[in-house]
């Protein structure tokens, strides 16, 4: 009885609707009278009888990437942006790539006292508190060839900014129980790298360790734990001596007149003297400037990853291979076709892929994720350095797949040296833009941006160029830098049950071979 009602007030509603007459004119939803004639006016037209439009114009000046040299040596480096917050900061030409004369951990201890107690400020809490009258938040992040401490604030408050920045960078303390605290939170990191289901930190760690061994980009980005306790304060003061030089630092800003922040800068920076000169240091080694010697070659950690789970609901048992190979720096000609291969490569997770325009039609998911269930990870990754890179693909599977795995992997980087289906280029290279652009939007961003190019450079390439380069990038780009990858040593790092492992040989053998299969090695004692 009820259905029957519904669908007779349903039947009655829709000739209601059938009666109405459809107006071609648009209404105004505020009401009253309209001019005769304006609701025929085409959207492309003026409304007649309205002034003329104003439109904001854009100061190219003021947009500009400025770059002034202070007379110690110190870059600095600025971009005008509308908006009453400004980011500032300083980039170290300084990372665990130096390391090589102390032991292993000191960026990463660096990185840990970053914002503690000055010369001038009594503690971590006083600095805070002077961030805080001006709405700030600080921040110190290190890499393998750089250190960045930086503070977004409200530009009114930008001479506090830069004398804690100068403070920090140049006169810390490093009294007993800051060192300590810093000791413990270095462990507690690594314990927790140890537990976390994504073992991608420590594969990157491997990889690395692999393809530079015992050089520059090989050396170790988290200080062993055998380290924790040898690094001190003395120890830090020498390194900082020699690479926390005015000479080998930019100090970047985005939201703020160039001249106002060239001023701060000499009146600051140049006016203080490190700690460490004042300290009795000893002198410290020959500053290492030793080019990153690519070697290739194979790390394997076997470990246990059945019992590791994420909540309540254990993960499925996974063997994590990373094959990588030769790309290229950031200074070289082909760097941009690399970023354009990495994103035609893309990848993911098989739990979820997002929607169109976040991976789902590259290759790692069309031909290896969306075709092989069992494949729980494949993601490609490129990583540029003033002298070198390293392109690379993270892949997971069950422990007893592993051969399997590594095959397909080895496939997919075979066929980049293929054809590129016109489709798919243009893809990657839109993607490519888009996530250019989009990223240049956030203030940070653009900060680290200005920074990371002054410093390598000494000047900064607009979005703009590339923008333009990436354009530029056609299918023969794409096959000549793969062909040049894959002239290279293959790089190997595994971790988890690794019984069904391949050897390095035979991937080797596999990436030079046309068709790209593994050939089978007999042996009396075959694995």
């Amino acid at each position: 009885m009820a259905a029957r009602m519904f669908r007779t007030v349903l039947r009655s509603h829709a000739v209601g609707l059938c009666r109405l007459k459809v107006s071609n004119k648009r209404t105004f939803c505020s009401g009253g009278q309209t001019p005769t004639g304006i609701l025929n006016v085409p959207l492309s037209q003026a409304v007649p009888g309205m002034p003329p439009p104003k439109y904001a114009t854009v100061n190219q000046d003021r947009s500009e990437t400025k770059v002034t040299r202070l007379d110690n040596g110190l870059v600095v480096a600025s971009e005008n942006k509308f908006g009453q917050f400004s980011t500032v900061g300083v980039l170290i030409d300084s990372g665990s790539r130096y390391e090589v004369d102390y032991p292993s951990g000191i960026s990463h201890f660096l990185e840990k006292l970053a914002f503690s107690s000055t010369s001038k400020f009594e503690d971590r809490d006083t600095i805070l508190q002077a961030l805080e009258k001006h709405g700030g938040i600080c921040d110190c992040q290190g890499s393998r060839d750089t250190l960045i401490y930086a503070v977004s604030a409200e530009t009114s408050g930008l001479p506090t900014v830069i004398d804690i920045l100068s403070e920090v960078v140049l006169r810390p303390n490093m009294f007993d129980h800051e060192m300590e605290d810093a000791k413990s939170a270095i462990l507690f990191e690594l314990e927790m790298l140890e537990m976390r289901p994504d073992p991608e930190p420590l594969l990157m760690e491997l990889v690395h360790a692999a393809a530079y061994r015992d050089n520059t980009l090989g050396l170790p980005k988290f200080c062993p734990p055998d380290n924790v306790k040898v690094i001190d304060k003395q120890t830090l003061y020498r390194y900082m001596q020699s690479f926390h030089t005015p000479d080998r630092m930019v100090l970047a800003g985005v939201g703020m007149e160039h001249q106002s922040l060239v001023d701060m800068a000499t009146d600051i920076f140049c006016s203080k003297m490190p700690t460490w000169e004042e300290s009795a240091v000893l002198k410290p080694p020959e500053r290492d400037n030793s080019l990153a010697q690519y070697t290739g070659g194979v790390l394997q950690v076997e470990k246990d990853l059945s019992s590791v789970s994420l909540g309540p609901t254990p993960m499925p048992e996974l063997a994590h291979i990373v094959i990588g190979l030769e790309s290229c720096s950031h200074k070289d000609d082909d760097f941009i076709a690399f970023c354009v291969l990495n994103m035609m490569m893309g990848g993911g997770g098989s739990f979820s892929a997002g929607g169109p325009g976040k991976g789902m039609y590259t290759r790692l998911y069309l031909n290896v994720l969306n075709r092989y269930h069992w494949i729980h990870t494949a993601t490609a990754y490129n990583h540029a350095y003033e002298d070198s890179g390293l392109f690379c693909i993270h892949a997971s599977a069950h422990p007893s797949q592993l051969k399997d795995l590594v095959e397909v992997i080895v496939r997919e980087l075979v066929n980049t040296a293929g054809r590129v289906s016109e489709t798919e280029l243009s893809r990657a290279k839109t993607q490519l833009q888009s996530m250019l652009m989009m990223n240049l939007e956030s203030r940070p961003v653009v900060f680290e941006d200005i920074g990371r190019q002054v410093l390598a450079n000494g000047y900064r390439h607009p979005p703009k160029y590339y923008f333009d380069e990436i354009g530029k990038i056609t299918e023969a780009d794409i096959q000549r830098v793969a062909t040049r990858m894959l002239s290279s040593a293959p790089t190997v790092a595994a971790l988890g049950s690794l019984e069904k492992l391949p050897s390095l040989d035979t991937i080797q053998g596999a990436l030079s071979s046309r068709d790209s299969r593994m050939r089978r090695r007999f042996s009396l004692f075959s694995r």
